[in-house]
């Protein structure tokens, strides 16, 4: 869970996680799609199989103004212009009969790039809040482009350099003077062409002006674009809007075969189809055969939402009598049930198969006498610990509410004859019997905890012996991903119980000292299953712990671990339950790893300077939340 030191550093870059997220929200409520993710790559993009929308990494290393404003500016165009404006079936007959020209990559790129002028003109009259956004995105990519047009005609690749000029022609004005030579090429006739740009009302339109253009240039240009400008329309096929059912389907099984006009339209037939195939009910399919007939008539209907548990296990042989015995029930009665994550927890966790079992007290002499020695180290902190705490509980029900208009007389009755509106009475606060608090507590059980392993026992131990000294339910927890048996298919997850909410005050010092550490960590799902354990719970506060050694790795999680974790504290925040994080280090955290958990965990992330520390932190934390708490009260 370390995070790694990369050899060039550009490429250790972190997102906002935070920013990203409301980027998220808002190209969600634009293109009313609460299904969209966003991501940020190279060039902006579609991916309807994903559910996906990329905002492009163009506007990165720029001044903040200007990156908010042109992010922001790609975001309108994905989700308030070509989310329903754009033709799909337009766009897939104009490359169809482009399939086979020289320049047909120049010909779909100077399509998008007059359907991006009619959207972003289009957004600008709908909804003009968006028109300081537009104005710094125009400045930066006329900048670009002039950049790119000396570029090009320098290194001879006459289609990009075409390409840059009539952007620059059509943002500048079309009376704009070109400062390129182009030869037997009639520009001025493109720009007369490029003209009718501003009157373009649809997709159809913008198809015509480009085919005329490709039309008068190719005579004069012999190769293709060498860069790319536009990746809008790459996933957008022939084959995007439609299925491959099972070859033994009637038509009618099928259903009618519409094809889709808009981006929208793509997106949801698709979020559609993904959402039919969750759920443990389609665990196999022929293609898409989900829809056949079955010859049974008392066929129970899926349920997307159901969890996967293993409970056949196959292992009897022969006679049951011969076979059976007290000791193979008891293993079946502990064996422990598998779930599946599905939709629960996320789309990054889709297919994360993971078991809730108790850690096994390993009865070992060492593990005794280090619980012996650990606790009698700790002993004074945990006793002086308890009773500040129980002090601020006496006090604040020894306390009492002055100045009312009905309760106890007071015994300073001046006010009976200084006020005009006596208040002679008082209350005492009802006293509490116990701290109307619940805690949970997650460990990274993940393998770069091995070299800090005791020291993150002693401090587990510590909270676990404040809490059972308070009366405080709490449940403590290890989680880990299984990475030699990862796979695309299925990642296997285990939370490690060393104590829960229905031990009460049992003492499970011996579970917390056989904790071990293992592969992988998956944070965003594991803080998704604690926060659902809480949210269960009574009690008015609650609290959710994190103690980790550094940013999230497992299966397929590297490159969006840090937004998903950001993202489950943020719905766990949403929820009522304060996230709180403490990193785990053997040395001074750099300004780098500060400013990650930052991004994950917002202010409420802790470091400890030394493996010596964590106890100490522990204390810390805990003395804030439950004085939140006692005050509260």
């Amino acid at each position: 869970m370390v995070k790694l030191n990369r050899f060039i550093q550009f490429n250790d870059e972190t997102v906002d996680a935070k920013t990203l997220l409301l980027y998220e929200r808002l190209g969600r409520a634009l293109a009313d799609a609460p299904f969209l993710e966003l991501t940020e790559r190279k060039l902006l993009e579609f991916r309807p199989k994903e559910g996906i929308i990329s905002m492009s990494v163009f506007w990165r290393h720029r001044k903040g103004e200007e990156t908010h404003a042109g992010r922001l500016s790609d975001i309108y165009l994905l989700t308030a212009g070509f989310w329903k404006h754009f033709k799909v079936s337009t766009w897939i007959d104009f490359n169809r009969q482009n399939e086979l020209h020289p320049l047909r990559k120049l010909a779909g790129e100077l399509l998008l790039l007059l359907e991006e002028f009619r959207m972003s003109d289009f957004i600008t009259k709908e909804r003009p809040g968006t028109a300081k956004a537009f104005a710094i995105r125009q400045e930066a990519y006329l900048a670009f482009h002039k950049d790119r047009l000396i570029s090009n005609m320098q290194k001879s690749f006459l289609a990009d350099a075409l390409l840059n000029q009539l952007y620059i022609s059509l943002y500048e004005g079309i009376l704009t003077d070109t400062t390129v030579d182009w030869g037997p090429i009639d520009y001025g006739l493109l720009q007369s062409i490029l003209q009718q740009a501003y009157d373009a009302k649809s997709t159809k339109d913008n198809t015509f002006i480009a085919n005329r253009i490709i039309t008068i240039i190719e005579r004069f240009v012999d190769k293709d674009l060498t860069l790319q400008y536009y990746s809008l329309g790459d996933s957008l096929t022939e084959d995007t809007g439609t299925f491959h059912y099972h070859k033994g389907m009637s038509d009618a099984e099928k259903g009618e075969e519409d094809s889709k006009e808009t981006i929208e339209e793509v997106f949801r037939s698709w979020h559609r189809e993904n959402e039919k195939e969750s759920g443990v009910h389609l665990e196999y399919e022929l293609e898409h055969g989900r829809s056949g007939k079955s010859d049974a008539g008392d066929a129970a209907e899926g349920n997307e939402e159901a969890l996967i548990e293993e409970i056949g296990y196959g292992n009897s042989e022969g006679n049951e009598n011969e076979h059976w015995t007290d000791g193979d029930s008891d293993k079946k009665t502990k064996r422990d049930t598998k779930k599946k994550a599905g939709n629960m927890f996320g789309k990054e966790h889709l297919n994360v198969i993971f078991e809730e079992k108790r850690i096994t007290s390993i009865d070992e002499v060492e593990n005794r006498k280090k619980l012996v020695i650990w606790r009698e180290e700790q002993k004074p902190y945990v006793r002086s610990f308890v009773e500040e705490m129980k002090k601020r509980i006496d006090l604040k029900e020894d306390s009492k509410r002055e100045r009312l208009m009905k309760g106890r007389l007071s015994t300073k009755l001046t006010t009976m004859v200084v006020d005009e509106r006596p208040k002679p009475f008082y209350r005492k606060n009802a006293p509490s019997v116990k701290l109307d608090a619940v805690f949970g507590l997650l460990v990274d059980g993940s393998a770069s905890m091995l070299d800090k392993l005791d020291e993150t026992k002693r401090a587990v131990l510590l909270f676990h012996d404040v809490l059972r000294q308070l009366d405080v339910s709490h449940e403590i927890s290890s989680y880990y991903e299984d990475a030699y048996n990862a796979s695309k298919e299925m990642q296997p997850n285990v939370f490690g119980l060393m104590h829960t909410f229905i031990d009460r005050n049992k003492d499970n010092g011996p579970s917390i000292l056989s904790f071990d550490a293992n592969e992988d960590n998956r944070d965003g799902f594991a803080i998704r299953w604690m926060a659902d354990r809480l949210s269960a719970r009574q009690e008015m506060h609650k609290f959710l712990l994190v103690f980790s050694d550094g940013e999230p790795s497992a299966f397929g999680y590297d490159r969006n671990g840090v937004l998903d974790t950001a993202e489950a504290v943020m719905e766990t925040e949403k929820r009522g339950i304060s996230v709180i994080h403490l990193f785990l280090t053997t040395e001074e955290p750099t300004d780098d790893q500060k400013a990650l958990f930052t991004i994950m965990f917002g202010n409420k992330t802790a470091s400890s300077n030394s493996v010596e520390s964590f106890a100490d932190q522990t204390l810390r934390i805990l003395r804030k939340l439950l004085a939140i708490v006692i005050r509260n009260t």
